[in-house]
C-alpha cells in the first residue's frame, strides 16, 4: 500500500471530489457531516460520516502497519546488538582463558646492528656532568656567499670584448696642463 499517511487521495463523495491526505479528507467529511446535521439533512450527514469512517479505517490500518514495521526493525536491531555483545564477551573470555604464549619474535623484527659509531660521553670539568649529544649545541650552518654582480660585457658589431682590466689611477691634473702647456704634460 505504500505510505498512505502522506499520500494524496481524490475522494468522490456525494458533494463532489475531496482531495488531500487521509487525515485532511477525514476532517473535510466530518465538517460536511456537521454542516448537514445542522441543516437537518440526516441522510447526507450519515453519508459524510460513512466516507469519513472509511478514511479513518484506512489511516488506522496504515498506522498499525507502520508501527509493526518499526517494532520489527527495533527487535532486529536489539537482536543484532545482543549478538555483538555476546561475541565480544566470548572473545574476552577466550583471551582470558588462552594460555600465555612465549614471546616469539616476529619475522623482520630481529635485532638490528648499531649503525653509528659509539661515542663515549666525557664529563664536563665545570659541572661534573656528562655531555650527551642532545645537550651539545647544533653545529652552525654556513650561509652561501653572495656574489657580486658582473659588469655586462661590451658588444661591438657582433664581437664580444672582454671587460677591461682595472687601469692605474690617473694622476691629478697639474696647473700647467690646465693652462694648455703641452710641454710639461709630455714630461
Amino acid at each position: 500500500m505504500g505510505n498512505i499517511v502522506n499520500r494524496v487521495f481524490d475522494s468522490s463523495g456525494p458533494e463532489g471530489k475531496v482531495r488531500g491526505t487521509p487525515q485532511q479528507i477525514i476532517d473535510k467529511y466530518s465538517q460536511l457531516a456537521r454542516d448537514a446535521s445542522l441543516a437537518n439533512d440526516r441522510v447526507a450527514a450519515e453519508n459524510f460520516q460513512q466516507h469519513a469512517e472509511h478514511y479513518t479505517r484506512m489511516l488506522g490500518e496504515a498506522q498499525r502497519e507502520m508501527e509493526a514495521k518499526r517494532e520489527q526493525q527495533e527487535a532486529q536491531q536489539q537482536a543484532q546488538r545482543e549478538r555483538q555483545q555476546a561475541q565480544h564477551r566470548e572473545r574476552q573470555a577466550a583471551a582470558a582463558d588462552a594460555p600465555a604464549q612465549p614471546d616469539v619474535p616476529m619475522p623482520g623484527l630481529e635485532e638490528q646492528p648499531d649503525v653509528g659509531p659509539v661515542v663515549e660521553p666525557t664529563p664536563s670539568a665545570e659541572t661534573g656532568l656528562v655531555e650527551t649529544p642532545e645537550n651539545k649545541p647544533a653545529p652552525k650552518q654556513r650561509r652561501p656567499r653572495s656574489r657580486k654582480p658582473r659588469a655586462p660585457e661590451a658588444v661591438t658589431e657582433g664581437v664580444i670584448e672582454a671587460p677591461a682590466e682595472a687601469a692605474p689611477a690617473a694622476e691629478p691634473a697639474s696647473p700647467a696642463q690646465d693652462s694648455g702647456d703641452t710641454s710639461t704634460a709630455a714630461e
